[in-house]
């Protein structure tokens, strides 16, 4: 779990260098270190939200996410546009992932619970499926 994407400096292409930034390679080691990467993200503004884009940035002159196996989860209003933003930029930085391992949520807030539990039926089927889809997808 990487739970400092507050914490990241805000991308500069000139600090993108041999020596980046502490907080980057450690972001970075993560993803490098991991069997796969789970992003769950709400749209903001019909976009991504700008701290998942920057800590996004910091990837793309590494080869980090190449092939990595990569399940998206967008869960919003609407999330439809951040949905496609999300998919092309992972699809740019070479993860890996197909239509089974990635999941739009659209009015979220009707179906997860005051407890964060699902409360909607299909979207708890939806979820299952993509779960055991990441799981085993890529074996």
């Amino acid at each position: 779990m990487f739970e400092n994407i507050a914490s990241l400096p805000h991308f500069n292409p000139d600090s993108d260098t041999e020596n980046p930034p502490q907080e980057i390679i450690l972001f970075r080691s993560k993803i490098e270190q991991s069997d796969g990467v789970l992003i769950c993200t709400p749209e903001y503004v019909f976009s991504l939200p700008g701290s998942l884009k920057n800590a996004l940035e910091w990837c793309v002159s590494t080869t980090i996410f190449s092939d990595k196996k990569t399940g998206l989860i967008t869960a919003s209003a609407s999330g439809e546009m951040g949905h496609k933003q999300l998919l092309l930029i992972m699809k740019t930085l070479g993860a890996k992932f197909d239509n089974k391992t990635q999941l739009l949520i659209q009015g979220v807030r009707g179906k997860v619970g005051v407890e964060g539990e699902i409360i909607d039926e299909k979207t708890k089927e939806a979820l299952q499926n993509f779960t055991k889809n990441f799981e085993n997808h890529f074996l």
